[in-house]
């Protein structure tokens, strides 16, 4: 009954489905594992942002360039601050506010932008204390620069002079007449009765939408994998039926076609 397996017909639909199921099995294993990377990635580098006051701090130079091992490390960093920007609408607690980031020029030449703290409310200049005059040390948690919607950073144009959207080289460089580190801190402590802000995971570590896309890919190459799997037992089946009923004389035979005459 089974011969029909032997058939080329049957010998394609044979070697289809033996290369079709592997290969979905292999491409949903590989999916799982992205998003399984994507949450360790989380975990890591949430638990080192919340740990980052427990390390020594270190010199900015030598943390530089941020990355996954360096960002939320503690920081040190000297020089005189010179100038002053304002980030608004940020959340702190559940509350909007506004962060007040002051720019320190160190003796490289380079200014750093240091988030000094956390204010409530609107960013209203009148409420920013002003930083402290003459050299300081700061010490603070390293951040990355940011990109529009990490971490809520709003990717608004048109603020008011003495305002930022983002706390980025790249947004900065138009604002400040410093050459700029491609990196911030946020102080250990806020200045003046402000509060301090936290340092955050870095981006692309996060459980985003690409981390869910992976897990939902993952279901879908399992759903094909199964999906094969039943598409062959139900061609088998059909195959059966078909012929058990040419066996007992149920198939009908087709009619012979009259033949069409030409002209």
């Amino acid at each position: 009954m089974y011969r029909f397996l032997l058939t080329p017909r049957w010998w394609g639909i044979n070697v289809f489905v033996l290369l079709a199921i592997p290969f979905c099995v292999f491409m949903g294993s590989w999916q799982l594992s992205r998003f399984e990377d994507r949450v360790d990635d989380h975990r890591t580098a949430t638990e080192q942002a919340a740990s980052g006051h427990e390390h020594a701090a270190r010199p900015l130079d030598s943390m530089l360039p941020v990355d996954k091992s360096t960002s939320g490390r503690r920081v040190t960093a000297s020089g005189r601050y010179a100038g002053q920007l304002l980030v608004p609408d940020r959340e702190l607690d559940g509350k909007r506010g506004f962060y007040v980031l002051a720019l320190l020029r160190t003796d490289s030449g380079k200014a750093l932008p240091v988030v000094r703290g956390w204010l409530p409310g609107t960013a209203d200049p009148a409420k920013a204390p002003a930083p402290p005059a003459g050299e300081v040390t700061v010490t603070g948690a390293l951040q990355a620069s940011e990109t529009p919607g990490d971490n809520g950073v709003s990717a608004q144009g048109g603020l008011p002079a003495g305002q930022t959207a983002a706390i980025s080289s790249a947004s900065l460089v138009n604002l400040v007449p410093d050459r700029l580190y491609d990196a911030w801190i946020t102080l250990d402590k806020g200045d003046s009765g402000m509060k301090a802000v936290p340092a955050s995971a870095p981006g692309g570590t996060g459980l985003d939408l690409k981390a869910f896309q992976n897990l939902g890919y993952t279901g879908e190459w399992f759903v094909f994998a199964g999906f094969v799997v039943f598409m062959w037992f139900r061609l088998l089946r059909r195959e059966i039926e078909f012929q058990r009923d040419a066996a007992l004389g149920l198939v009908p035979e087709e009619p012979d076609r009259e033949p069409v005459p030409s002209g």
